[in-house]
């Protein structure tokens, strides 16, 4: 296999006694686009800084293309960042903005011209050369960036909440403009956010971090689907944790006993029979149905009697077009989430307020965390 692009290894940043970066091992392939996440202060952006050589790190070492980069300047870098802020330059129009880089590095005039009006074709921005900062909107700008950060053709472009100062339409829009970019011109795009449905959107891979800690490295379903703890299953998407005791675990099927619910799987968990486990169960995975007196409770497939089944009660719902948030008070007093699609909403009766349900989910729904 191909060396990767990026090596990251037991990588620490310390100021004083504070970690903002605490032993992170990364490997990042060429051609990827990979996204860091996760909530404010966890070290996703000191590491950013790290691989451009802002900060330098406290231990362990960063190699770009098989090159340590201890004690390369940032300007010596096969790397180009394009900042939260943008820091165009607003004396000078959007072409002089683009070429500045290439005008420092001795570029011919002629090679320039050629290069500048490429990446502004790239980034759509063709017709606006003449253009001053201040005329442009706060995509236009950012598309100004970008195009003056891919003109250096660099190996590596590193992007600091690259959406983060635009209105959420635009930054929708943006999301899929990135990715098809970084799919046309193949550089390798690191990029730094706290925006779960940005990273998910756009990347390749991403890493999770807290704390300065790297959670799991995944691809956007496999961090959704298969979180490797507690914290991911939160931070990514929104998730209903329940937390008990595992009383059965064999090759094929587990069972847990968890605040008032038993949870059925269709998987072997580790062998930690008796151990506190969380069943993370998603909104969308959960059917909602209407529970009358005398009316059995539904046996959801591939369950035993009484596992994977709840009696709720609806507390409050948000509809949200293509579909509804349910707030469900369960008997046992704690609150589920379940998102139900609007798809077929005028084909069946619906659910309203202080109604009586059953919450009932498959055993393939669940996903079983340790810590």
């Amino acid at each position: 296999m191909a060396e990767p692009l990026i090596r990251i290894e037991g990588v620490c940043k310390r100021f004083g006694d504070f970690a903002a970066v605490d032993t992170v091992d990364l490997a990042i392939e060429e051609g990827e686009f990979f996204a860091l996440l996760g909530p404010s202060g966890c070290g996703k952006t000191t590491l950013l800084r790290m691989l451009a050589g802002l900060e330098v790190p406290t231990e362990g070492r960063i190699l770009i293309d098989g090159k340590d980069m201890e004690g390369v300047p940032p300007n010596k870098r096969p790397v180009n960042m394009v900042f939260q802020s943008y820091a165009v330059f607003p004396h000078m129009t959007v072409e002089q903005n683009v070429g500045y880089g290439l005008r420092i590095d001795g570029v011919p005039e002629k090679e320039r011209r050629t290069r500048v009006h490429d990446a502004l074709g790239l980034v759509k921005l063709d017709g606006l050369e003449k253009r001053k900062p201040d005329q442009l909107s706060g995509g236009q700008r950012q598309r100004v960036a970008l195009a003056r950060a891919l003109v250096k053709r660099p190996r590596v472009l590193l992007l600091d909440e690259p959406l983060s100062a635009l209105d959420a339409k635009l930054r929708e829009a943006m999301r899929s403009e990135l990715a098809i970019i970084q799919d046309k011109v193949g550089v390798t795009f690191v990029m730094v956010t706290h925006d779960q449905d940005e990273a998910l959107a756009m990347a390749t891979r991403c890493g999770v971090m807290n704390k300065g800690v790297l959670q799991q490295v995944a691809t956007p379903s496999d961090l959704y689907e298969y979180p490797a703890n507690r914290f991911v299953a939160d931070f990514i998407g929104s998730v209903n944790l329940f937390e008990g005791r595992l009383v059965q675990d064999e090759s094929s099927q587990a069972l847990i006993e968890a605040e008032g619910a038993r949870v059925w799987v269709d998987h072997g968990v580790t062998g930690a029979t008796g151990g506190t486990v969380w069943a993370a169960l998603r909104p969308e995975k959960i059917e909602l149905h209407h529970r009358e007196e005398g009316v059995p409770a539904p046996a959801p497939a591939g369950a035993p009697e009484g596992a994977n089944i709840l009696a709720g009660t609806v507390k409050h719902y948000s509809y949200l077009g293509s579909e509804t948030v349910y707030e469900i008070e369960t008997t046992g007093g704690r609150v589920v989430k379940v998102l139900r699609s609007n798809v077929r909403r005028y084909e069946d009766r619906g659910f309203d307020y202080d109604q009586p349900v059953w919450l009932s989910w498959s055993p393939q729904s669940p996903a079983v965390l340790l810590s």
